[in-house]
């Protein structure tokens, strides 16, 4: 009896932990610190604070779109134009400051060109009630090609040392590209975990009927939240085109499978209710840690196109377990 029992309370054991909230963010940090173990074992070169430095600092803009992406999912959004957004930021940038207005003007009108889109797409999505996956992926298609309309299809300079500060300057030796992107996420946990607005999100996703009946404002929360997106793409291309120089309309285009990719296997539930922003910026680390790592060991950018979309698998493969442990 001792014997059957025995691995009938294990496999309750492993359940229940992956039922947990935490549990999530508790095996991303085992697996990243055995990420950096076995690099650091296999590269001289990696385990260096320069080395450590440029993975943040490379990751940053990617993280910046994750952030804001991640508490969306949670109240049953999802924004497939943010990466579109972040490249008609640095257009809109260098069309603007070639016209002669001042860097920063033209930066805050960048970011509420993105934040104008995060609205279009809220209100298409809660207005209309439109699946958010035809709604984003269609204003997707809209941004890309008016980007590459608005240049022609090519890269516009952006040499201006001011702003290109923000992209590749340091403060005490930290990148500000990642002080920008860890300021951003300790906001969100701040509001997701210290304020009325950050229960809002976790009802609206969890069980959106139900919140509406009780006062819940699932249509103005999510709209929120689509503005935001907009707001963090737009942020996010603002650093890219500081740290390359320039403003290329697909810029970030390419590391969309990257930023969704990090929302859920950070813990992120596609089916909305449940995910963590901590988890998010664990899960951008590792997936910027693993291409430093392949990079660094020569390992051919193709394998490392293969890499990504077998940890895309297994994160959705481990979000359905973890959402059976959970009962959800």
């Amino acid at each position: 009896m001792t014997t059957i029992d025995t691995p009938r309370r294990s496999r309750g054991f492993a359940r229940g932990a992956l039922g947990r909230s935490w549990s999530g963010v508790a095996v991303l940090l085992l697996f990243y610190v055995a990420l950096l173990v076995a690099f650091s074992l296999l590269s001289p070169w990696f385990l260096s604070f320069n080395n450590m430095m440029s993975i943040g600092s490379n990751v940053a803009f990617i993280g910046l779109m994750a952030a804001t992406g991640t508490p969306l999912i949670i109240a049953g959004g999802l924004d497939l134009s943010v990466a579109a957004v972040a490249g008609l930021t640095g257009v809109v940038l260098a069309l603007l400051h070639g016209l002669g207005l001042d860097i920063w003007v033209a930066a805050v009108a960048a970011v509420m060109c993105g934040a104008a889109i995060g609205l279009v797409n809220g209100i298409f999505t809660t207005g209309l009630r439109l699946n958010p996956l035809i709604v984003t992926l269609a204003t997707m298609s809209i941004i890309t090609g008016s980007a590459l309309v608005m240049t022609g299809g090519l890269t516009r300079p952006l040499m201006v040392p001011g702003f290109n500060w923000i992209g590749s300057g340091r403060l005490f030796g930290v990148p500000v590209p990642l002080i920008l992107m860890l300021l951003c996420y300790g906001a969100l946990w701040v509001v997701l975990a210290k304020s009325r607005f950050g229960r809002f999100v976790y009802a609206s996703g969890g069980n959106p009927e139900a919140s509406r009946l009780v006062g819940v404002p699932v249509a103005r929360t999510q709209i929120t939240l689509y503005v935001l997106s907009g707001i963090s793409g737009a942020v996010a291309g603002l650093v890219l085109a500081a740290m390359l120089g320039a403003a290329a309309p697909d810029a970030a285009g390419k590391h969309l499978l990257t930023v969704i990719a990090a929302i859920i296997l950070g813990g992120t539930s596609l089916f909305g209710g449940r995910g963590s922003v901590w988890g998010t910026l664990l899960a951008v680390l590792i997936l910027g840690t693993l291409n430093n790592g392949l990079t660094l060991l020569d390992v051919s950018s193709f394998w490392q196109d293969v890499t990504r979309g077998i940890v895309l698998l297994l994160a959705v493969s481990l979000d359905q377990i973890r959402s059976r442990a959970a009962g959800d």
